[in-house]
C-alpha cells in the first residue's frame, strides 16, 4: 500500500559498464529523477555513479550509500551480517524520508537490479509503503558472452548461473551437471573456481572475462589468466558447446569395446564417514555414476566423472542406462542409499540384466550401512534377535499383500523394521500397520522413531506401539517395532535380550 502524495521508488538497470548499453527508459528516469542513490565500496568511487553521471539533471540530490564493511571482517557486535542488515535499514530510512517528502528516488544499480544486486534490499524494505517500479538493466553475463561471441546455450541446453563462493565440491558438482554456466563473484575464489572447473571437466572451453562492456574490457581462457590479477568485475563463461558429451557407439570393423562390469554401490544413510572404504575406491575408479539425484550428488564431482540422476521411480531405466553403458566398456557405478541390496537398486539392476541383451555384463554389489541398523544402533540393541525387515509401499505390491506379511511377523513376534512408512500419496498405510499389530501385541509394545538419522536434523524417539501417532510419520523416518520381550533402560535405550528373540 503506497502512502498518499509520496514519490516513486526506481529500481534502474545500468547494464554492466558501457553508458550506450542504458535502456531509454532509464536514462529517460534518470534525467527526471529528485533524488539519485547508489552504493559505493570504502574509499571507493560508485561504479554505477560512473556509468549514468552523464545523465544526471542538473541540482539533482546526490544520496551516496557507502557500505560500512566489504568483506567479512567488522567489530560489530551482529558481525557481518548484523552490520550489513543495520546499514541497509539506515539507507531505507533516508531514501524513505524523501519519498515520504513526495520526492522520485531513483536508485541505480548496475547490471540488472535484481539480479546479485544491492537494490533489492531497500526494495524488501519499502516497496511495501511507497510505489515502487523496477527497470531491467543488462546483466553482466550478457555482455561477457557477447565480447567472447560464443553461444551459451542452444535448443534444450541449460543454463546455470553460480556464485563463485560456493563451496569447491557443491560448484564441481552443479558445473559437472549442466550444459552451459556463468561463474560470478570471482576474485579471492578464482583458484578453487579454477580447480572446480577442473574436476568437473570443464576447464578446456572456459572463457574468462574481464570488465565487459568497459574500455579496460579483456578475455582469454580461463587456463592462461594469472589467479593474482582477478578482480571483483571478472566472471568466466561456460558455453554449453564445451560440455563433454559421451560418444556414440559406432558401427563398422573397428573392434567392439570389451564390456565392463556394473557395480551396484550402498552409500549409507548418510555421512560421508559410513561410506565403506570398498565402496570409496570403487567411486574413485569409475567414469559414470547413475541413480536418484539426491545419491548421486553425494558422489564428489572430479574430472573424468559424469553423473546420470534421474527421480524416483525409474529404478529400471536407470539401471539399463548403466548396462548400456558397461556395454560400450565403460566403468559405471549405481548408487543406492544405505545398503543397494535393502529396497536399493541392485534388485532392479537385475531385474533389467534379465534381458538377453546384458547375459555378457557382469553386476557385481558392493554393501553398504543400512538405515535399519544406524537406527538400531542409535537406539541401543532392538534387533539383537531375530527380527524382519518390511516396506509399507503397495507400489510395487499390492496392499493386501503387505497386510498378509505384516499379520505373520505380528503372530512370529518378530522385531519388525519398517521402511517407507508413508508419503505425500500414502497416507494411510502407518495407521493400517498400527491396527494390524494391536490385534497381536499389546499398547505398550516398544516402538523407536529414527528421522534423518545421521544428518544434521537427526531425531530419534522412543515411544509405544499405543502412543505411536501415525501423522508424525514421514518417508524420512524408519520404524522399529518391537518384539514382546523389547524393553527399555532407565537411560532410555531399547533392546531386546537375546533369549526373546
Amino acid at each position: 500500500m503506497s502512502t498518499p502524495g509520496a514519490g516513486r521508488l526506481w529500481g534502474v538497470g545500468l547494464g554492466p559498464g558501457d553508458p550506450e548499453l542504458i535502456t531509454l527508459k532509464a536514462a529517460r528516469l534518470i534525467g527526471a529523477a529528485d533524488v539519485i542513490a547508489y552504493h559505493q565500496g570504502v574509499g571507493k568511487q560508485s561504479n554505477a555513479r560512473r556509468i549514468a553521471v552523464g545523465l544526471f539533471p542538473e541540482g539533482v540530490v546526490e544520496e551516496v550509500l557507502q557500505y560500512p564493511v566489504t568483506t567479512g571482517t567488522t567489530d560489530h557486535p551482529g558481525g557481518y551480517a548484523g552490520a550489513m542488515a543495520e546499514f541497509y535499514e539506515e539507507c531505507a530510512t533516508r531514501l524513505g524520508d524523501h519519498l515520504a517528502a513526495g520526492r522520485d528516488v531513483v536508485i541505480l544499480a548496475e547490471g540488472d537490479p535484481l539480479f546479485y544486486g544491492s537494490y533489492m534490499y531497500m526494495h524488501d524494505r519499502l516497496a511495501d509503503r511507497f510505489e515502487t517500479e523496477v527497470v531491467p538493466g543488462v546483466p553482466a553475463f550478457a555482455a561477457a558472452t557477447a565480447a567472447v561471441a560464443s553461444p551459451l546455450v542452444r535448443l534444450t541446453d541449460v543454463l546455470t548461473i553460480l556464485p563463485g563462493t560456493l563451496p569447491e565440491p557443491e560448484l564441481a558438482r552443479r558445473l559437472a551437471d549442466t550444459d552451459g554456466a556463468i561463474i560470478m563473484k570471482l576474485g579471492r575464489t578464482f583458484p578453487a573456481v579454477v580447480s572446480a572447473l577442473r574436476q568437473a571437466g570443464r576447464l578446456e572451453g572456459a572463457l574468462y572475462v574481464e570488465r565487459a562492456s568497459m574500455p579496460e574490457q579483456r578475455w582469454m581462457p580461463v587456463a592462461d589468466v594469472d589467479p593474482t590479477s582477478v578482480p571483483y568485475f571478472s566472471l568466466i563463461v561456460v558455453p554449453g558447446d564445451t560440455k563433454p558429451r559421451r560418444a556414440r557407439t559406432t558401427t563398422g570393423a573397428a573392434a567392439a569395446p570389451a564390456t565392463a562390469e556394473v557395480l551396484v554401490v550402498g552409500l549409507g544413510p548418510g555421512p560421508d564417514r559410513w561410506i565403506t572404504p570398498e565402496a570409496a575406491e570403487a567411486l574413485a575408479d569409475v567414469q559414470h555414476v547413475v541413480g536418484y539425484a539426491p545419491y548421486v550428488d553425494r558422489v564428489p564431482q572430479r574430472e573424468g566423472l559424469t553423473r546420470h540422476a534421474s527421480g524416483n521411480t525409474v529404478e529400471v531405466d536407470r539401471a539399463r542406462l548403466a548396462l548400456d553403458l558397461a556395454l560400450a566398456g565403460e566403468r559405471v557405478a549405481v548408487v543406492s542409499g544405505g545398503d543397494a541390496g535393502i529396497f536399493g537398486m541392485a534388485a532392479a539392476v537385475f531385474e533389467a540384466a534379465e534381458d538377453d541383451a546384458y547375459a555378457d555384463v557382469p553386476v557385481r554389489v558392493l554393501p553398504g550401512l543400512s538405515a535399519v541398523q544406524v537406527v538400531a544402533a542409535r537406539a541401543g540393541a532392538p534387533i539383537g534377535g531375530d527380527f524382519a525387515v518390511m516396506s509399507l509401499s503397495d507400489r510395487l505390491k499390492p496392499w493386501s499383500l503387505v497386510e498378509k506379511r505384516l499379520r505373520a511377523v505380528a503372530e512370529a513376534d518378530l522385531v519388525l523394521a519398517v521402511y517407507n512408512p508413508r508419503s505425500r500419496s500414502r497416507t494411510t498405510q502407518v495407521a493400517d500397520m498400527r491396527r494390524i499389530l494391536l490385534e497381536h501385541r499389546a499398547p505398550e509394545t516398544v516402538v523407536v522413531v529414527g528421522r534423518d538419522v545421521g544428518r544434521d536434523e537427526e531425531s530419534l524417539v522412543v515411544t509405544t506401539l499405543g502412543d505411536l501417532d501415525p501423522e508424525t510419520i514421514d518417508m524420512k523416518c524408519l520404524l522399529l517395532i518391537g518384539a514382546t520381550g523389547t524393553r527399555v533402560t532407565p537411560a532410555g535405550q531399547a533392546w531386546t535380550p537375546r533369549f526373546a528373540g
